[in-house]
């Protein structure tokens, strides 16, 4: 089993997003998935209960009232959705037992500065391990300023970033019936599949 943790203690910066389309990936490659949800809104669980029996299986289970870590050892991936405002010590035991940690940020100066101690609290606790931790940029466009500030930013922590996943309506529209833009037909969302394909190589190699 492995595990990768999406987390960011801002909210609305498409944790759920990332996580659903996650287990949407390796499921479609044929891998066990359990997506672990850890917010008490239970988000990822209520897309899992629209999924199409039909599509790629993806099994989902409530962690959020865990007093202490237990991720199951039976798939092959774990994908661990995160609420807003998760730090502290439960965090950082989560960390530990994961894989990888993808930290989604919007490029805007108000999130950049709400994650900034966020990404100093991992670096200095995760040590030597923070080579685990991936940022992702969402609802972006990297020609835009924007995206420049966020480069900026990020050169601050040596933290590697992985994907620029545009702001369109396919992710919505493929959540909204538990789907992800992995599913078929795969041509609908080429453009965005393509965006994610470092990411993925990532995660892979854990």
């Amino acid at each position: 089993m492995r595990a990768v943790m999406v987390a960011n203690p801002k909210g609305g910066v498409g944790k759920t997003t990332l996580a659903t389309n996650l287990a949407g990936y390796f499921a479609n490659k044929g891998r066990t998935v359990s997506l672990c949800d850890l917010d008490r809104q239970q988000s990822s669980l209520r897309w899992i209960a629209f999924r199409d029996e039909r599509l790629a299986s993806i099994t989902g289970y409530y962690a959020g009232n865990q007093m202490l870590i237990s991720l199951p050892r039976e798939p092959d991936w774990v994908v661990l959705d995160a609420p807003a405002g998760f730090q502290g010590y439960k965090l950082d035991d989560y960390m530990r037992a994961v894989d990888r940690v993808i930290i989604p940020v919007v490029p805007s100066i108000f999130d950049m500065a709400a994650t900034e101690d966020f990404l100093n609290t991992l670096k200095r606790d995760l040590g030597g391990r923070a080579a685990k931790i991936g940022i992702v940029a969402m609802r972006i466009d990297p020609r835009t300023r924007a995206a420049g500030m966020l480069d900026e930013f990020l050169k601050h922590f040596q933290i590697p970033l992985l994907a620029n996943l545009r702001s369109t309506q396919n992710y919505v529209n493929v959540a909204a019936i538990g789907q992800t833009i992995f599913d078929p037909p795969h041509a609908r969302n080429k453009r965005d599949v393509e965006q994610w394909a470092q990411l993925l190589n990532w995660l892979e190699e854990a």
